[in-house]
């Protein structure tokens, strides 16, 4: 199986689980957050590599092997910092894939005419509390 390179940016707990099953997957995964003590986050399992940096900046992108890479995965905490970042691999790396957590729905308009993909935390876990309930009510 051929690895690609894959770049998680946050090392939250869904930033910490994506990277390990990726990595689980036999994905070369790379991992990048401001705050050391977040990748504590990952589990044992995981074998890629970790940086400590702020991906708004390109230089720390670039040691991430960014122009190589066929994915992004952004889950940071903070949704501007997750567009802005979304749109620097866009708009600066040509990144193919771009997946990034919104938490508020409305900002998805800011990724109109790309190929970011958002994902909504808010949304997948009504979609899924629907899907648990559905026809237990009637």
């Amino acid at each position: 199986m051929k690895k690609h390179n894959v770049i998680v940016i946050g090392s939250g707990r869904l930033g910490a689980n994506i990277a390990t099953s990726m990595s689980e997957k036999g994905e070369n995964v790379i991992i990048i957050d401001a705050d050391h003590d977040s990748f504590r986050k990952l589990n044992d399992s995981f074998s890629g590599y970790q940086i400590v940096g702020d991906a708004t900046d390109t230089a720390i992108l670039e040691n991430a092997s960014i122009k190589e890479t066929k994915m992004v995965v952004i889950t940071t905490d903070n949704d501007n910092t997750n567009i802005f970042i979304a749109h620097l691999c866009f708009y600066l790396y040509d990144v193919p894939m771009i997946i990034v957590r919104l938490t508020d729905n409305d900002k998805g308009v800011l990724l109109e005419n790309t190929t970011i993909k958002p994902i909504y935390p808010f949304k997948l876990s009504i979609k899924a509390f629907i899907e648990l309930t559905e026809g237990m009510l009637s």
